[in-house]
């Protein structure tokens, strides 16, 4: 199993925010849940950094576990979206795991 990957489902477990470089932008993210898609791994995740005009506009993005560089997990927690229910994005991915 990958260190990308034990980091993240820990990340999960523990409700615990990360910091990762996605295509050359350093970025935290709260991640709330793992899926399968083609065959590759995906982290539903809330990019903390981004500027949301309200919150209720924040909603997850999916990153590809592959493109995540040297996430670190934080000490510091998350709290899920409230608007948050556990499932895969779409119907052909498999949802692994979720907060």
């Amino acid at each position: 199993m990958s260190d990308n990957r034990l980091k993240l489902m820990e990340a999960i477990a523990r409700r615990r925010r990360v910091t990762a470089r996605y295509n050359g932008t350093r970025m935290t993210l709260a991640p709330h849940q793992l899926f399968e898609r083609h065959g590759a791994l995906f982290v539903s995740a809330l990019n903390l950094d981004k500027n949301w005009r309200s919150d209720d506009e924040r909603r997850l993005g999916h990153f590809k576990l592959d493109g995540l560089g040297a996430p670190e997990l934080e000490d510091e927690t998350f709290e899920p979206l409230p608007s948050f229910e556990a499932g895969a994005p779409r119907d052909d991915d498999v949802l692994l795991m979720a907060v």
